[in-house]
């Protein structure tokens, strides 16, 4: 006997629903398995136990206190037997740069190792941060260098002008308003303004002169802010060798008899629940989407209502 059409989808919302629900358990299974995972995964930090600290660099260079406080911890860190500084970085600010060059110097005077290691990128103050490193790492293809710094402004008052638009300003002296936008730099303003990037430019020269073992001169010669290709640096002296984190870890075993397998463990500024939280949110989403899959209501299904 042929089912009625209001019984057969009766039949088939009960069984979305038995499906929705199974779903929802396996679900809450997960999140609690990804939990108890994430706590006793080797890069928690509450297991403890020695290893290599590794510092991700990425993006644009600032003046980031939690990282430099984290630096510094891995310097008193009896249980951090090196730091792996790992860079991806096209540069940023002298101050955000100078304060991780001096973190990172201050884990070399600790006593630990040190290695640098760039990726894509490294340049102006993400080839800054390199400098304290004993060994720095480039790819054949990095793009580093461009060791030099620049203040940059516009300025508009022609096109002000042509629409009849004027500015005044009250300073406390002739200097106060340079640069500015509204109108063009005075010779004492641009002289005044050449002397800081000049001196922000010694210190970032200094500071390879002292990284790099290299004559003053010599810096000089090729601080002119060209970029350079990771081959091109290592023959210019700022690179020491081509490779990756493989060869710098290699490195580190051989010069400083760290083990082979000695694990890395990022420094993140991120509290233990909130790594372990977002470890747990990543492995529940997975899990729910690969569930939800196959219940056949991902993607383009309608959960039940």
């Amino acid at each position: 006997m042929a089912l009625e059409p209001d019984l057969l989808l009766d039949r088939r919302r009960l069984k979305r629903q038995l499906g929705f629900w199974r779903a929802a358990l396996i679900l809450g299974a997960v999140l609690g398995g990804a939990a108890l995972m994430a706590d006793g995964l080797p890069e928690n930090p509450a297991l403890g136990g020695e290893h290599i600290a590794r510092l991700p660099i990425s993006g644009t260079i600032t003046d980031n206190r939690e990282m430099v406080r984290l630096i510094e911890r891995a310097g008193r860190d009896s249980q951090v037997r090196a730091l792996l500084v790992s860079i991806d970085s096209p540069g940023g600010t002298v101050a955000g740069g100078e304060a991780f060059h001096a973190a990172i110097r201050g884990v070399r005077a600790a006593g630990k190792p040190v290695v640098a290691v760039m990726g894509g990128t490294a340049a102006s103050a993400g080839y800054m941060v390199a400098l304290p490193a004993e060994r720095i790492f480039a790819r054949e293809a990095t793009v580093t260098g461009s060791i030099g710094v620049i203040l940059q402004s516009f300025e508009v008052s022609e096109l002000m002008e042509r629409l009849g638009l004027r500015t005044e300003a009250l300073t406390s002296g002739p200097l106060k308003d340079q640069p500015s936008p509204f109108r063009p730099l005075t010779e004492q303003g641009r002289a005044s303004l050449n002397a800081v990037v000049q001196d922000m430019q010694s210190q970032f020269v200094a500071m390879v002169v002292a990284g790099r073992n290299m004559p003053e001169e010599r810096v000089r010669e090729i601080a002119d802010g060209r970029v350079m290709t990771g081959r091109q640096a290592v023959a210019a002296g700022l690179v020491d060798a081509i490779g990756g984190e493989a060869e710098a870890r290699r490195w580190l075993s051989e010069t400083h008899g760290l083990p082979a397998d000695l694990r890395l463990r990022d420094l993140d500024p991120r509290g233990t629940a909130e790594r372990v939280l977002s470890m747990a949110s990543t492995r529940l989403w997975e899990g729910g989407v690969a569930v939800l899959r196959a219940q056949g209501w991902w993607p383009g299904h309608v959960l039940p209502r």
